[in-house]
C-alpha cells in the first residue's frame, strides 16, 4: 500500500547512539521513492490517458459539430425542397386550370358551331322537302293532267299511219 502525505509526516525515526537510525531512514526513503516513481508514472499514464481521450472527445465534438450542421443543412435543404415542390404544385395546378378553361372554352365554341350546324342543316332539310314535295306535286299534275291522254293517241295514230305507209311502199 502506498505512502500517503500523513505517513510521511507522521513517520518518527527512533535515535540511535548517532541520532536515527541510518537504516531505518533508508528503507523509508527506499519506500518514499518507490511509491513516489509510482506516482509521477501513475500520473504520466493517467496524463497521457487524459490525452488521448481529450483528443477522442475533441474527434467526437467535431464529429458531433459536423452532424449538427449537417442535420440543419439537411433540415434547410428539405424545406426548401419542400418550399420549391409546393410552389412547382401550385403551378401545375395553375396550368391545369388554365388547360382546363381552354379546353371547356374550345369545346362549349364546338358546341355551339355545331349546334349552329345542326340548325342550318335542318333549315336546309326542310327547304329540301319544301322543294321535293313541290317538284313530287308537279310531277304528279303532269301525270294526272288530261294532256297525256292526247299525247298517247295522238303518237299511236301517227305510229299507225307511218307503220301502214311503210308496209304499203314495200309491197
Amino acid at each position: 500500500m502506498p505512502l500517503t502525505p500523513l505517513d510521511i509526516h507522521n513517520k518518527e525515526f527512533t535515535r540511535g547512539f548517532r541520532g536515527y537510525d541510518e537504516d531505518e531512514v533508508n528503507e523509508f526513503l527506499d519506500q518514499v521513492i518507490k511509491d513516489y516513481e509510482l506516482v509521477i508514472r501513475d500520473n504520466k499514464e493517467l496524463k497521457e490517458r487524459v490525452e488521448t481521450l481529450n483528443e477522442k472527445l475533441g474527434h467526437f465534438s467535431n464529429i458531433e459539430s459536423t452532424l449538427n450542421k449537417s442535420i440543419l443543412i439537411a433540415q434547410e435543404t428539405a424545406e426548401e425542397v419542400k418550399g420549391n415542390a409546393q410552389k412547382e404544385s401550385k403551378l401545375i395546378i395553375k396550368e391545369a386550370e388554365k388547360n382546363a378553361d381552354r379546353i371547356i372554352n374550345e369545346a362549349l365554341q364546338k358546341s355551339r358551331r355545331i349546334s349552329i350546324e345542326v340548325e342550318e342543316l335542318k333549315k336546309q332539310a326542310k327547304v329540301f322537302r319544301t322543294r321535293l314535295k313541290m317538284l313530287v306535286e308537279a310531277q304528279l299534275d303532269l301525270i294526272e293532267n288530261d294532256d297525256w291522254d292526247g299525247l298517247f293517241d295522238t303518237e299511236i295514230d301517227e305510229y299507225r299511219n307511218e307503220s301502214v305507209e311503210k308496209v304499203e311502199n314495200n309491197y
